[in-house]
């Protein structure tokens, strides 16, 4: 049985936009798409305050907002099979939840909290830095960046774990899928004190550190191209620091995929600096694969 791909909704025009990106993207993974908004309207209106109303107004304002959500994700493909579910819980235990049976959660930038959406909502941070799945925020939303069938190029981010397959494969799976190019992408920099030390070298320092990221680029993705022959391929290493060549990335591209660690018994945020930065300021919509470490 194929995992669904799990939206979270709240009515709010970022998570609408996510419901479409994931419609267009269920639809290209032939999966089923699952819609949940999760209040815990019963702890406020209380069974005192239901009395005599057949069903208390955060209810129904739940049951509308993945009725909505359900209909637009059919008008983007009527053969899309949907599910719906309103869960009486907080929004990050019950994504959180649902992401342990899921094949990816996808979750707007922000929610209803008015706030300017070039920032990162807190329940979009908490999800992308716990689940268990791979987790998609839609950054770039404010533009057609965050269109599912724009064809821009999948780019990846390699750290310095050659062997963090989960971020690569994801990657790799999302070009096929989408049937566009995948870009990865290796950072590199001379320490300072290197060339400081050795002006006469410096040249060549700059050069071994070079030829470290392209081998280090290399060895990321040897085991997994072999899979996906169809993807046109594109190596590039970047001097500076990956924040900076991954947000610049981000501005021609339709998907920036990232890993994260994931260390058993931690309950913490787990999200490193650069899918921190990533998450608050790419330019498109971002993936947080998670590694197990």
């Amino acid at each position: 049985m194929e995992l669904p791909l799990v939206v979270g909704v709240d009515g709010s025009e970022p998570s609408m936009r996510a419901v479409d990106w994931a419609a267009d993207e269920a639809a290209l993974r032939g999966v089923p798409l699952r819609l949940v908004y999760a209040s815990l309207w019963e702890r406020y209106e209380g069974a005192a305050l239901a009395e005599g109303i057949d069903r208390p107004s955060e209810q129904v304002l739940a049951d509308n907002i993945v009725e909505a959500a359900a209909r637009r994700a059919h008008r983007r493909d009527v053969d899309l099979k949907i599910s719906t579910e309103v869960l009486p819980e907080e929004p990050v235990p019950a994504l959180l939840g649902e992401g342990r049976n899921a094949s990816a959660l996808v979750v707007g930038a922000r929610g209803r909290s008015g706030i300017a959406e070039l920032l990162l909502g807190s329940v979009s941070l908490a999800v992308a830095a716990r689940a268990d799945c791979p987790v998609i925020v839609l950054r770039g939303s404010h533009d057609s960046q965050a269109d599912a069938g724009m064809r821009r190029p999948i780019v990846l981010g390699v750290g310095e774990d050659a062997h963090s397959t989960e971020a690569v494969r994801f990657a790799f799976q999302e070009a096929e899928e989408q049937r566009v190019a995948l870009e990865a992408v290796r950072a590199w920099r001379c320490p300072s004190h290197e060339s400081a030390e050795h002006p006469l070298l410096a040249g060549d320092t700059a050069h071994h550190h070079e030829q470290r990221a392209v081998e280090t680029l290399e060895a990321a993705l040897r085991d997994v191209v072999a899979d996906h022959p169809s993807v046109e391929l594109r190596q590039r290493v970047v001097e500076g620091t990956t924040r900076e060549a991954l947000l610049d990335a981000s501005a021609d591209a339709g998907l920036l995929v990232v890993g994260a660690r994931r260390r058993q018994g931690h309950f913490g945020l787990q999200l490193g600096r650069v899918a921190h930065a990533v998450l608050h300021r790419s330019a498109c919509p971002v993936a947080v694969v998670p590694q197990r470490v």
